[in-house]
């Protein structure tokens, strides 16, 4: 649409015009700008002639206007996108983090109570070694002492048994001598044999059973040092392995507190990656961008105030136009 397309239908005054701007619309692609084309182009044929440059003029006016404010708005929108787009991506770095802490946490008490309950196994299995051992070491205890007490017992009875042995000989060859001292020369000698032979079994049994209690006793010594250090041992291991179950008790307590927390953060990122996608569809998943918009928009307001200006020239432009027509009529 142009100007001189426009006032063709002003025939006493077109014939008049010189050459004027261009009212061209072609940049009026919008919808409301075809719409604007539309209402121009009906007043131009339809509407009141003698007023309708003004109409004209307050529709683009009315359009600046409306374009001014869908900017104003539009500007707006962008600062409020701007804002809760960095926010609410702050928020969900926070909460990334949040998670990749806690997690870390929870991986970290994990590996720490799978650790303490392997090291329980560990001693629960040397506790029950350290329990078999020392039921060994009892079950030969008691052996040793029941063969000690019957080999003792034995021993004691056959030294008894000597000694009397060689008392009676002794006796004997004593009243023989005295009786027979000429007679039982070839006695004494074998008297004596026979009675330094059972000195040596005397001598013999004694020393014997005297080792014997020896024996036993460094046996009952050691054992009772061994006992006692199994039982320190036992002791310590047993609480050892107390304090480190009742410590993953502890951790696997804390790990499924921090996995709840876990979850409740991970609930508040998807509202958050919710909100984000919904910001992310209105403020950027667009054909259009902002600063598309801002650029496509200044250019129609700036085609529509040239217009405007265009238009106000024309009114000047027709006015005078008329005043000299009616006073030439008026000379006339």
């Amino acid at each position: 649409m142009s100007s001189a397309s426009s006032l063709n239908h002003f025939p006493a005054v077109a014939t008049h015009l010189p050459a004027v701007p261009s009212l061209s619309f072609q940049a009026l692609f919008t919808q409301q700008l075809s719409q604007l084309a539309s209402k121009v182009g009906f007043e131009l044929k339809y509407g009141d002639k003698a007023d309708v440059f003004a109409k004209i003029k307050g529709l683009i006016q009315d359009m600046i206007t409306k374009l001014e404010e869908e900017a104003e708005n539009d500007a707006t929108e962008k600062v409020f996108c701007d804002k809760n787009l960095k926010e609410t991506r702050d928020k969900k770095a926070d909460k990334e983090a949040e998670i990749e802490k806690i997690t870390a946490k929870i991986d970290k008490m994990m590996a720490q109570s799978k650790q303490l309950k392997s090291q329980t196994a560990e001693l629960q299995k040397e506790l029950t070694e350290l329990a078999t051992s020392q039921a060994t070491m009892d079950t030969v205890r008691q052996e040793e002492k029941a063969q000690f007490e019957a080999n003792k017992a034995e021993t004691e009875k056959a030294l008894v048994g000597v000694k009397k042995a060689l008392k009676v000989l002794n006796e004997y060859y004593a009243k023989a001598g005295e009786s027979a001292a000429h007679a039982h020369g070839d006695m004494d000698a074998t008297a004596t044999g026979i009675i330094g032979m059972i000195e040596m079994c005397e001598s013999d049994f004694s020393k014997g059973l005297a080792e014997m209690v020896q024996v036993e006793q460094t046996a009952v010594r050691d054992y009772d040092q061994q006992s006692k250090e199994n039982e320190i041992t036992r002791t310590t291991k047993e609480q050892d392995a107390k304090y480190k179950t009742k410590e993953a008790a502890s951790l696997d307590k804390s790990v499924t507190e921090y996995e709840s927390d876990n979850a409740g953060v991970n609930t508040e990122l998807n509202a958050v990656n919710e909100y984000l996608r919904e910001l992310e569809g209105r403020c950027i998943a667009k054909a259009e961008t902002y600063t598309e918009r801002k650029a496509r928009r200044e250019a129609e307001i700036q085609g529509l105030k040239d217009a405007l200006t265009t238009m106000e020239s024309l009114m000047e432009f027709v006015q005078v136009k008329s005043t000299r027509h009616l006073r030439l009529r008026s000379s006339k």
